[in-house]
């Protein structure tokens, strides 16, 4: 009897090393089977896990950067980042602004428009250009699912290592129509789910340069006035002599620049001697700088009476669209109304006003021509002195 017991228990014991030994087989596999039922659930994420799936983009800088699949919150820095952010109609993303777009100011329109939405969020830089401002604590403390910048290449890598969150440059060179602007606004579109504004956004910029292009393409150029740009706005703001070569609106429109026989092609000042030699026969002016231009026409009355622009009451404003990079729908407005003025006949059909507030709206939802006005930033004549 003891033989018999001994060998049933024997065999239990046979029998428990059987079902153990496959048990640690099937563990492995239950794990797996496990994994893939929750991966099949919730993509990117397994149980107790938060973490997000990611993903490879490449950047205007042409790094490769890993980012978040999914994208809800973003900060922006550096000139220019915000204002292409809106125009994807991306500003509900925003958590963080920089100290330069906290207060209102009109000649951004971006800022003037979003205003309310952007004053009471919390500040992530001082702002100003495109070097290193940013202040990494509040932004490690924000938490910012990416970060937005056109800042130059140091200064992002910097920022990157500096915060730990993903740093992808927007940046571009700023020029009216050019290609990396619809670049720039691809990649947005792509990264914060907005393909369909930013297509359309691009689709607005190919409209307008093309109108204004094949407005005056045929025009002779020996049929072509003279123009000159003075008192432009780059660096801060600048008298008569502050001019800017290949200026974006009046090569929109095929205008004959006479700055642009320098070879300069962004600002800087020039000799007024060399004014007096072009002797252009329109001469377009920032009315925000009026100030500084009519302090000069007090103390060299006779040098700005001696140009036939001036005798002839051919002095026009031009609202100045460089303000934190270039503001392109301001651009635009410009380059409608020196066509205006330079060609009547090819764009008799163009009210100014309305027009401008076609173009704002298309790019940022609202039209502020009107308050505009009020700010002095208007289109029209200008006489020197007043």
């Amino acid at each position: 009897m003891k033989i018999v017991a001994m060998n049933v228990v024997k065999k239990n014991l046979v029998k428990k090393n059987v079902a153990t030994k496959l048990l640690v087989l099937l563990i492995p596999f239950l794990i797996l089977m496990g994994c893939s039922n929750q991966t099949a659930q919730d993509p990117g994420t397994t149980e107790g896990n938060s973490e997000k799936s990611t993903r490879l983009i490449t950047d205007m800088m042409g790094r490769e950067v890993e980012v978040p699949s999914e994208i809800n919150s973003i900060i922006c820095t550096g000139s220019g980042a915000l204002r292409l952010v809106a125009y994807a109609d991306a500003m509900d993303l925003v958590v963080g602004v920089e100290d330069i777009d906290k207060n209102q100011e009109i000649k951004r329109a971006y800022n003037y428009i979003y205003h309310d939405q952007l004053k009471d969020l919390p500040t992530i830089g001082k702002g100003g250009g495109r070097g290193y401002t940013a202040y990494e604590e509040q932004i490690i403390t924000l938490q910012p699912d990416v970060i937005l910048t056109f800042y130059n290449s140091d200064a992002l890598e910097q920022l990157a290592d500096k915060t730990g969150i993903p740093v992808v440059s927007i940046a571009t060179q700023a020029n009216l129509f050019g290609e990396d602007t619809n670049q720039a606004l691809q990649l947005i579109g792509d990264l914060l789910g907005k393909e369909e504004r930013t297509e359309a956004v691009i689709g607005y910029l190919e409209e307008y340069k093309a109108d204004l292009n094949n407005r005056t393409k045929d025009i002779p150029e020996n049929e072509k006035p003279t123009v000159y740009p003075g008192a432009v706005t780059y660096n801060g703001a600048r008298g008569f002599a502050g001019t800017y070569g290949e200026l974006g609106p009046l090569k929109a429109i095929n205008a004959i620049n006479v700055a642009d026989e320098t070879g300069q092609t962004v600002g800087f000042e020039v000799d007024w001697e060399k004014i007096q030699v072009w002797d252009p026969d329109y001469i377009f002016l920032d009315p925000g700088n009026m100030n500084l231009v009519n302090e000069e026409y007090g103390k060299k009355t006779d040098y700005f009476n001696s140009l036939s622009a001036v005798k002839e009451g051919k002095v026009y404003s031009m609202i100045s669209f460089n303000n934190y990079s270039t503001n392109l729908e301001l651009a635009i407005a410009d380059a409608y109304y020196a066509g205006k003025v330079i060609y009547p006949e090819e764009f008799a059909d163009i009210e100014i006003e309305a027009k401008t507030d076609e173009i704002f709206t298309k790019f940022l939802g609202k039209g502020i021509y009107q308050e505009m006005k009020e700010a002095g930033l208007t289109f029209g004549k200008i006489t020197l002195g007043q």
